[in-house]
């Protein structure tokens, strides 16, 4: 029996979150922020992950302040670069067998073997992938929220999803190798209870990708905790004191994203090549530096190949380039011995919260550059109008609904298609800005984060989506006791024909075998 029942009747939720890989993508702020927020109301949350390196995660999932518990037997993330998604779902499987023994094995027998027992949760909340959401219900009887981030069928490579949800197909093979696991993913996401998703155009995409399924997701935009991105937040560490000195003496553009192909970061240093090629510095508009900050992780084909393009870019273009990091890691080529402090282009791996706020927040920064193309939301525009940055991003996907481009009154930002020599104007059009209307945009683009995209406010919608599925009550376990005998007692018939009783004598003990589970499982009801 699960340790801990908890009654029909609760003043708050113990939650388990289930995420795949703990790392400094926009998927995982969104989750530690969500977490932070349930765990402020009241409820116990703990993550439950199978990859959480601490020096690539953030820092409330290292320090304390959120219980985070790895569960990994070492199967790989792929074989020879392939079949990501195969080995992604066995680590969720595995990572699920492993809640399920922390739940149902004794105390006792646990602690001996140096393992720590597990509460049983009163309610899941599954994130991107949703293989495990039938095991969850079915054999731990507990009601799922699955938070949808975006289709992983349209993230494979070979399906892509325009702006207004259209699905185009690409590639027979990847078809029919994706065909089984796509039919699995829509099975296993229309079985969770409740089916959330990080903005409207995610659920439009959701609603033409899974058209079999009656569910319809319920938005729960992203927020942030404000009180990050204040002044009063900044610390004085080493790491932000050194990004705050080579970033002083000029004014600079920021842009924020995985370094991964599909971010396109590629749009950012084109854009400020035709800016720089085409407007040269004067007094009133000084000389403009592009700041690339972001997640790298040197165990990725996809991020090592995605920086030696960008430094390709670079030299194409002759822009002087300087790689820093507050990790040490050996690239596949050594970076340059460029001073930082006097780099046309700075390229910043892995991040601290700590630089990331200093850079926000740095009266130098003029601009945020989101250059994903159908991003499912997009936290970066969020963090950036937090702190008085206008944005420019892509005219599609989830900026849409959180950057405003018209009326110019009500503007805090720019929304354009990704092409270079738009944003390139849109670049000089910022650097030239009075200082007044730079001023309202500010105040306008912060008004805009305090009144959608609070953690206050997404933990609030979070916990009154989670209260709606507890309320549902408790899951019928009679059927799955039914089905679990069924084996039990085919096995003990078979048993007793083995030992040499006749086929009437196997009957027997295969429905007594039955009859007995039945009782003594009645008796638990």
């Amino acid at each position: 029996m699960p340790r801990a029942a908890r009654p029909r009747v609760a003043s708050h939720l113990r939650i388990a979150i289930l995420h795949p890989d703990l790392g400094i993508g926009g998927a995982e702020r969104l989750i530690v922020d969500a977490a932070l927020g349930l765990q402020k109301r009241g409820h116990e949350v703990e993550i439950f992950t199978s990859h959480h390196d601490l020096s690539h995660c953030f820092e409330e999932t290292a320090n304390g302040t959120l219980k985070v518990r790895v569960l990994n037997p070492g199967i790989p993330r792929s074989l020879l670069g392939h079949f990501h998604i195969i080995f992604a779902m066995l680590r969720q499987v595995y990572l699920f067998w492993s809640m399920f023994l922390l739940i149902y094995l004794p105390a006792r027998l646990l602690l001996r073997l140096g393992l720590q027992p597990l509460p049983e949760p009163d309610i899941f909340v599954i994130d991107q992938l949703s293989t495990v959401v039938p095991l969850v219900r079915w054999f731990l009887l507990r009601r799922v929220v699955f938070y949808c981030h975006f289709p992983d069928k349209l993230l494979s490579g070979g399906l892509a999803a325009s702006a207004d949800g259209e699905v185009a197909k690409e590639g027979i093979l990847k078809r029919i190798y994706r065909m089984p696991i796509n039919i699995l993913e829509e099975i296993t996401t229309g079985n969770a209870d409740l089916i959330l998703a990080n903005s409207l155009f995610t659920a439009r995409v959701f609603r033409k990708a899974f058209p079999l399924l009656s569910q319809r997701p319920r938005v729960i935009y992203p927020g942030i905790n404000l009180s990050a991105y204040s002044p009063e937040s900044l610390e004085d560490t080493e790491d932000a004191a050194y990004i705050r000195k080579v970033t002083a003496e000029s004014p600079f553009i920021l842009s924020t994203n995985r370094f991964e192909e599909k971010k396109n970061i590629a749009l950012a240093v084109e854009a400020f090549a035709q800016y720089r090629a085409t407007h040269r510095p004067t007094r009133n508009t000084p000389l403009l530096r592009l700041v690339v900050a972001g997640g790298y992780d040197p165990r990725l084909e996809d991020n090592i190949k995605t920086l030696s393009r960008l430094r390709e870019l670079c030299d194409e273009h002759k822009l002087v380039y300087s790689i820093v990091s507050p990790q040490t890691f050996e690239l596949p080529s050594p970076a340059p011995s460029t001073d930082p402090s006097s780099a046309d282009v700075l390229f910043l791996l892995n991040f601290t919260t700590a630089q990331r706020t200093t850079l926000l927040l740095s009266p130098q920064n003029l601009l945020q550059l989101y250059t994903p193309t159908n991003e499912h939301f997009g936290i970066g525009p969020v963090e950036a109008m937090a702190c008085g940055v206008p944005v420019l991003a892509t005219n599609t996907g989830g900026p849409m609904e959180s950057v405003v481009d018209e009326p110019e009154a009500e503007r805090t930002g720019w929304l354009r298609p990704a092409d270079a020599a738009e944003w390139a104007e849109v670049i000089n059009q910022v650097v030239r800005l009075p200082a007044g209307e730079r001023k309202a945009l500010a105040e306008r683009a912060k008004e805009r984060v305090r009144i959608n995209f609070t953690m206050e406010i997404m933990s609030e919608q979070f916990e009154l989506a989670l209260w709606s599925v507890w309320e549902i009550g408790a899951m019928d376990h009679r059927l799955r006791d039914a089905l679990t005998i069924l084996p039990i007692a085919a096995s003990a018939g078979l048993a007793a024909v083995r030992l040499g009783y006749q086929s009437d004598v196997a009957w027997i003990v295969t429905l007594s075998t039955f009859t007995m589970g039945g009782v003594f499982l009645s008796n638990s009801y």
